[in-house]
């Protein structure tokens, strides 16, 4: 089975791209020992996903390994607010990762204002040569004051799908792989690579 690295922790992610890349085994920062914080520091998804898919290249060029490793850089952008949260999606109340915060804080903002929204998701493969691609996933739908469905996983229970007509926290894993952002940019990905 060939190997990826990619470069996250997260278990939602990994969960989504194992689901969708059945024949790799998808390896983590955690299997390969890398245990130090990446610093989001671009004004892009694309920036950032380069920042975190280098980092892990040259990391795994001292080590002595030839993987190709897969970043990813994805949030939420509001039309009402200017494509806020964006890049920052994931510490839009100050914190990393407090998605109830997060939640608070958006809902706060949109007091008034239109809700449409959209999730994008930009993938970058690096390989072991230095050359690497990107590919784009996006999804349209709306912010809902009401929280519906799972709350475990960013801002799903809020963002309305048009596509679904329900939240990403009420949708079923399968439901939500065919069309969420991350979903689309993996099949992208798979259809454009043969990752030897």
């Amino acid at each position: 089975m060939k190997k990826i690295v990619l470069a996250t922790n997260n278990k939602n992610k990994l969960k989504e791209y194992q689901q969708i890349l059945k024949d790799y085994e998808i390896m983590t920062l955690e299997d390969i020992h890398f245990y130090n914080e990446i610093e989001e520091t671009g004004d892009t998804f694309l920036e950032n996903a380069l920042i975190k898919a280098k980092t892990i290249h040259h990391y795994l060029k001292k080590i002595d390994k030839e993987y190709i490793v897969v970043s990813e850089d994805s949030g939420l952008c509001v039309d009402s607010l200017n494509g806020a949260p964006g890049v920052y999606s994931a510490r839009y109340s100050g914190m990393h990762g407090e998605d109830q915060k997060n939640r608070d804080k958006l809902r706060r903002e949109l007091k008034g204002k239109k809700k449409e929204a959209s999730f994008t998701c930009t993938i970058v493969v690096y390989y072991p040569n230095g050359e690497y691609q990107s590919f784009v996933g996006k999804t349209e739908g709306k912010i809902m004051e009401e929280e519906l469905g799972k709350k475990d996983f960013g801002y799903d229970c809020i963002f309305y799908s048009k596509e679904l007509q329900k939240t990403f926290g009420e949708a079923r894993e399968e439901e939500k792989n065919k069309v969420s952002h991350r979903g689309r940019a993996i099949q992208k990905m798979k259809k454009s690579l043969c990752m030897e």
